[in-house]
């Protein structure tokens, strides 16, 4: 396996070559098997990686960054871990498109709940690397965002969000908001959601694997 800055496992493309590429990002305690169980029934030609977020949680688990509690129990992300891992993601899809033999002006980063946040701040923060955003159960933190966005290129970008309704980690209400901001970006998007809590539902992955679909024929 060739080193990166990021653990990571694949499943190669059918294709040998200029393959679309889709990179996978976890949540919270989670590791890098756990969204690569789409793999399978994802598209043959795509070029699949899914990366383990830096930061080793115990007894097990992996964090792209740390989410702290005070004594009345109000939590708060560690926003410079956050920019960090941000700017890793970055690097590790720069090595991901030098490594293997794919496209690499059709990248999807699929991410989430904590993977979603940190693909909103990449595809944000860097347009140029990515083409299409799957972002499930997440929500954008402005405090992982350049001061810039005005200026950059956004045209080519396509963003598919779903959430669960009944989501008792990460509030529907700010999914709810992510279309809006996206909006005032002029950035394509499509937002959902299903009667299920903080997971992926069947009907779900069914809707942004269409999603992908129509986009890779582009």
């Amino acid at each position: 396996m060739t080193e990166l800055s990021l653990q990571y496992v694949t499943r190669p493309s059918i294709l040998k070559e200029n393959a679309p590429l889709l990179i996978m990002f976890h949540g919270y305690g989670s590791d890098e098997n756990d969204l690569f169980g789409f793999a399978s029934e994802l598209p043959e030609e795509l070029f699949i990686v899914s990366a383990r977020a830096p930061y080793p949680m115990q007894p097990y688990g992996n964090a792209w960054y740390a989410i702290n509690f005070d004594a009345e129990m109000n939590k708060w992300n560690d926003n410079e871990q956050a920019i960090q891992s941000r700017d890793v993601i970055a690097k590790f899809i720069d090595e991901v498109k030098a490594a293997f033999p794919v496209n690499k002006k059709n990248v999807t980063l699929l991410g989430f709940s904590q993977g979603t946040i940190l693909c909103h701040a990449v595809a944000l923060t860097y347009p140029e690397k990515v083409r299409n955003v799957i972002a499930l159960s997440g929500y954008i933190s402005p405090d992982m965002l350049p001061d810039d966005l005005e200026t950059k290129d956004y045209s080519h970008l396509a963003f598919y969000c779903s959430h669960g309704s009944a989501d008792q980690v990460i509030s529907v209400e700010w999914a709810r908001k992510v279309p809006q901001f996206l909006n005032s970006l002029s950035i394509k998007n499509t937002y959902n959601e299903f009667p299920t809590g903080h997971g992926v539902a069947p009907q779900n992955f069914y809707e942004f694997r269409s999603w992908l679909n129509k986009r890779l024929e582009k």
